[in-house]
């Protein structure tokens, strides 16, 4: 897992539903290759990851570190 520095936190729980992939994508364009975010949801966020293999593949790495129920947590890293 990343280091403290190269982490950026991301809880997209509090933001309105249609806002929340552009947000998602969003902040994912702002890191540098090497660099993660850790999303935290309120739901499993597998949809937006047929998103991310869709539109940036091999671009991503995708490590689940909780997987709910009422929390999920995922490191998203930029690889390229």
């Amino acid at each position: 897992m990343p280091t403290d520095q190269n982490m950026v936190e991301l809880d997209v729980r509090p933001i309105i539903p249609r806002e929340k992939h552009p947000t998602i994508h969003a902040t994912f364009e702002t890191l540098n290759t090497g660099q993660s975010m850790t999303l935290i949801n309120d739901h499993d966020p597998k949809p937006l990851y047929y998103e991310f293999n869709f539109e940036k593949p091999g671009r991503f790495r995708w490590e689940y570190v909780e997987q709910g129920p009422e929390v999920w947590k995922v490191v998203i890293t930029k690889i390229a």
